[in-house]
């Protein structure tokens, strides 16, 4: 086998190797999300809030979801 084959076979078949497989594409796909955040977050700098805008970390309470269902059962 080849040096090009036995890593594949390593890589494929050996547990270290699927676990390197998987931690790979996990920092793979992290980077290029950072990367497109900061593109965007640069192409959008100058964009104000409207209160039509939602954020999915937005902690405020001012909006309607769970915690008027909490609200619901006191």
């Amino acid at each position: 086998m080849s040096q090009i084959g036995n890593f594949f076979d390593w890589l494929f078949n050996d547990r270290t190797g699927v676990l390197v497989l998987i931690v790979g594409g996990i920092l793979l796909f992290l980077v290029i999300s950072i990367v497109l955040e900061r593109k965007t977050r640069k192409l959008y700098h100058n964009h104000e809030k409207s209160p039509d805008d939602w954020d999915l970390f937005d902690d405020s309470d001012d909006e309607s979801g769970w915690s008027e269902f909490d609200e619901d059962n006191h």
